[in-house]
């Protein structure tokens, strides 16, 4: 397979935050002789919270004119408040309510990010959008598009690309895949880019300065419903503040006196209890997966092995995939995880390549 990039001296839409690895690629592109078109998407924010979304601060936007006006290049801001609200910040409420954890930045990047970027990037003649994610993209003698793993493992991010379909990975262009953090900021240096040392952004970027729990407390207030904490005996130990506060596997804010740690064991929504347990209590080696999806090619028999990971920054762990009759996947992993997540999403990848993914389902 060969690494896949738009034709030399293409328009090209990338997908600015104001952070160094948008810059990097924006410069880039610029000095390998693309035309480039920034855009940033101004996101929703809580009115009610004092701070703006932290992807599309006034300061963000405010840095990414400046390096738009450094190299030359059109920028532009789009509204996608409302787009976002609909689409992401509802389904991350609706599955606190409903007892998951959602992971938001799937759907943003599948349902909102793409989609807008690439309905701008057609109207004004571009075909393709260029990003910050360290993950690489290759394309096989067929013409299909494969997601891989960035070559700095420590910063990957093909885990919160794996929702994006074909359509999408085939109009889009990830320089970084094959760089280093440390390397990325030494071009952001030599471009002369004031954001050279800039923080990474972190996930959840609707909550502003706030905590989830405010968050909750604003939004959802069903989701925090006081009730009883249980061990697996069904020994009552203890009240909890709302099944939403908690996820599988935490250990600290429990909040009940014990001679041993205690973690949150499961989540019973029927009757709003808590369930907490000692170590030898967590941990599982089988889940199901519910709306799967495959990115090049959907496989072609059944069971397969593979590597899973369950979280953005878990481990990948060696499992077996089945087909069962719901059409969900049937999971089992080469030993028992600890915090396997409900909403939370699962990919497959076999060597370096991410082959599909889907969500995690309700215990």
């Amino acid at each position: 397979m060969k690494p896949y990039s738009p034709p030399k001296g293409s328009k090209v839409v990338v997908a600015m935050s104001g952070g160094v690895d948008s810059s990097v690629v924006a410069a880039m592109l610029v000095e390998q002789g693309y035309e480039v078109v920034g855009m940033m998407l101004r996101l929703w924010n809580d009115d009610e919270c004092d701070t703006e979304n932290r992807c599309c601060t006034p300061e963000s936007v405010a840095e990414a004119r400046r390096i738009a006006g450094k190299f030359g290049f059109p920028f532009y801001a789009i509204d996608a408040k409302k787009s976002f609200y609909n689409t992401v910040v509802q389904h991350f409420l609706n599955g606190y309510k409903a007892g998951i954890t959602p992971n938001p930045c799937l759907v943003c990047n599948a349902a909102v990010r793409w989609k807008i970027l690439l309905e701008e990037a057609t109207a004004i003649g571009a075909q393709f959008i260029s990003t910050g994610h360290y993950a690489q993209l290759k394309q096989d003698d067929e013409g299909k598009v494969h997601l891989q793993k960035g070559l700095d493992s420590s910063k990957d991010q093909s885990y919160v690309l794996s929702f994006l379909s074909q359509q999408y990975l085939s109009q889009t262009f990830l320089p970084l895949g094959t760089l280093t953090k440390p390397e990325v900021r030494e071009l952001a240096r030599r471009f002369g880019l004031e954001v050279a040392e800039k923080p990474d952004s972190q996930d959840l970027c609707f909550l502003g300065s706030g905590t989830l729990l405010d968050f909750l407390q604003r939004h959802a207030t069903e989701s925090l419903e006081p009730g009883e904490i249980k061990m697996p005996d069904g020994s009552v130990v203890g009240k909890h503040q709302g099944l939403a506060s908690y996820t599988i596997g935490q250990r600290k804010g429990i909040r009940i006196a014990s001679p041993r740690p205690l973690y949150v064991v499961e989540k019973d929504l029927e009757t709003n209890t808590l369930i907490v347990g000692y170590e030898e209590h967590l941990g599982r080696n089988t889940f199901e997966v519910h709306s799967p999806r495959w990115i090049s090619h959907q496989p072609t028999s059944f069971p397969f092995s593979c590597e899973v990971k369950t979280r953005y920054k878990s481990q990948p762990i060696t499992s077996v995939v089945e087909l069962l009759p719901s059409g969900n996947l049937g999971v089992t992993t080469s030993h028992p995880l600890r915090d396997i997540t409900p909403g939370q999403g699962a990919v497959f990848y076999i060597e370096n390549e991410v082959i599909g993914s889907g969500i995690i389902e309700q215990f």
